[in-house]
């Protein structure tokens, strides 16, 4: 196991250079250029009087960009790799390491709260529908989560927002409230965004969990634990799930990736102070070293969880060995 973690981490880092260069350019091929926006903002703000010219030139001095394109990546990554600085705001100049500290809580937080509400829905329905197979129950929970697969989670999102506003007069809170300060206020103001969140992620992990344990149950091993007397909490859960769980350990790996990056809608729609609200203002602000290095964290998050995911397997399944 030694073996394998030193190799996959080895070959974690020239990964994480290629992505350094895909976030690096993806993010200069954004329409519009910062120093447009910052002369427009400097001119609707009359800072250049008497019909003076804005020198962007100087400006473009100032942010560090009137060298080669190759020059400003190679100081880029020379920073990140070499010092652990992902650089500074082109518009606060405040160091984005500062604001990523500041972010990633909320993010992670409503990430958690998501994957949690997911695995805590979806494993019961998908359990109970492979057992109960052609019941009621099972077409109920099959039809759950095929709603789940259809609706879009921001379009319930607004919904959420806007309807109970418009009938009740109620209205989700807008502003942050941090956990130390108040954790009942803070799991509360979560739990809505989060819970809409887990709904769409437990709808494909509920027909991964009910396709697998109709697939195992109908296995040799199972019908001899039934023949055996066992309960059938014994035979569902320690023979049947145990052995179903891998292709679950997958999803469910690439699942956290994909909850930390739809967390940029729901964080815009809830007013959740958190790293996708960061990315998104960044990118209508054209902040290339935000965008680039809240991209690189997300994409390094990414590898980890494939990582654990991998690792995962040999805990489940005795039968797989790392070497």
């Amino acid at each position: 196991m030694t073996g394998y973690l030193i190799r996959r981490i080895v070959l974690i880092i020239p990964t994480l250079f290629f992505v350094t260069v895909l976030v690096f350019s993806l993010a200069r091929f954004i329409p519009g250029s910062v120093i447009d926006r910052m002369v427009s903002e400097m001119a609707g703000y009359g800072i250049a009087q008497g019909g003076e010219k804005i020198d962007e030139a100087a400006i473009r001095h100032e942010l560090g960009m009137d060298v080669p394109i190759y020059s400003q990546y190679g100081r880029w990554v020379g920073a990140i790799f070499i010092h652990g600085d992902f650089g500074r705001s082109l518009w606060t100049r405040r160091p984005l390491i500062t604001d990523l500290r500041a972010r990633y809580p909320v993010t992670f937080e409503l990430s958690l709260m998501a994957l949690i509400i997911s695995v805590i829905v979806a494993l019961p329905i998908g359990i109970y529908s492979a057992v109960r197979q052609d019941t009621v129950g099972d077409y109920v929970g099959r039809s759950f989560a095929i709603a789940g697969l259809s609706i879009p989670n921001f379009w319930v999102g607004t919904m959420v927002m806007v309807i109970p506003a418009v009938i009740w007069g109620w209205s989700p809170p807008v502003e942050y409230i941090q956990l130390a300060k108040d954790p009942l206020g803070n799991l509360g103001q979560f739990l809505l965004p989060a819970t809409i969140m887990g709904m769409s992620t437990s709808a494909g992990m509920m027909r991964m969990t009910r396709t697998m344990m109709l697939e195992v149950l109908r296995n040799d091993y199972v019908r001899t634990a039934w023949s055996k007397g066992l309960t059938e909490r014994m035979v569902v859960l320690r023979h049947a799930f145990k052995n179903a769980s891998i292709p679950l350990i997958t999803m469910l790996g690439g699942r956290i990736p994909g909850l930390l990056a739809g967390s940029v809608i729901m964080e815009q729609i809830f007013a959740l102070p958190g790293m996708g609200r960061l990315m998104l203002d960044a990118i209508n602000t054209r902040d290339y070293p935000v965008i680039s290095g809240v991209n690189l964290v997300m994409a390094a998050l990414t590898l980890v969880c494939i990582l654990i995911t991998d690792i995962s397997y040999a805990y489940v399944d005795p039968r797989i060995r790392y070497r």
